[in-house]
């Protein structure tokens, strides 16, 4: 039987430069379940090194973890890769790593901390998470089709690391599967400014505990998985966005 189901799947950990300490597993966890959310999508920049403490912490609540990353192309274009397992977003990890220049300035960017489920300290990441690889749009998503992930365009509709604001337009040659709108803008808005040809999300891209579920997707699906949202993003056997 089908039901439906509350996703947000871009949020960030006290991993990002950006997102705040306070970006804790317990936190983020506590935030979703306050907010009813059933998918929550963990995708930091350019890694994916707290995506294991949130999959442990996750098993005592009634939340489903989908593993993700946020990747900054070269043409400095955000994109989201949601996986259904640790060991595939974590090959795409390294594969990141081997194409992102740079070591992180905490002072001008912030603290980059890898923890546990308890939220201990466990390192501080040095690269620059903060930065764009040296890997062409179209290699990216190609490398999350590779390791069976899905592939969406972050926040289309922000001036700065979009898809519009770097490229002008939606191109009609790359397989991605879906376009993430942000909080700043509503689906009836979306479809009249950008017409789009792939499906619409919105997701919270949260940075703080209080701004998860500010922004969410509601999916029509039969469990919490991958392969479900996949046929929701293809409106294929009564899986679908709820709009």
């Amino acid at each position: 039987m089908l039901r439906t189901f509350k996703a947000d799947l871009h949020v960030h950990t006290c991993l990002s430069p950006c997102g705040e300490l306070s970006m804790s597993p317990h936190n983020i966890i506590l935030r979703a379940v306050e907010e009813k959310i059933d998918i929550l999508g963990i995708c930091d920049h350019n890694t994916a090194e707290n995506v294991p403490a949130l999959l442990a912490i996750a098993q005592t609540y009634p939340v489903t973890i989908f593993p993700g990353i946020e990747i900054t192309s070269q043409e400095e274009i955000h994109i989201l890769g949601l996986f259904d397992n640790l060991e595939a977003v974590l090959q795409l990890q390294e594969e990141v790593y081997a194409h992102l220049p740079g070591e992180n300035d905490e002072d001008a960017f912030g603290l980059q901390v890898v923890v546990n489920a308890q939220g201990e300290v466990l390192r501080f990441n040095p690269r620059l998470l903060i930065g764009a690889c040296t890997l062409s749009l179209n290699e990216i998503v190609d490398l999350i089709h590779s390791f069976a992930g899905l592939a969406i365009a972050s926040h289309i509709d922000r001036e700065s690391f979009s898809l519009i604001s770097q490229l002008g337009f939606i191109p009609s040659d790359i397989i991605l599967d879906a376009l993430e709108i942000s909080p700043a803008i509503t689906y009836h808005q979306a479809l009249n400014r950008f017409a789009p040809h792939l499906p619409l999300v919105s997701f919270s891209d949260a940075h703080r505990p209080e701004e998860i579920g500010q922004s969410f997707t509601k999916f029509l699906l039969k469990e919490a998985s991958l392969a479900e949202l996949r046929l929701a993003f293809q409106h294929q056997q009564g899986r679908r966005i709820i709009h």
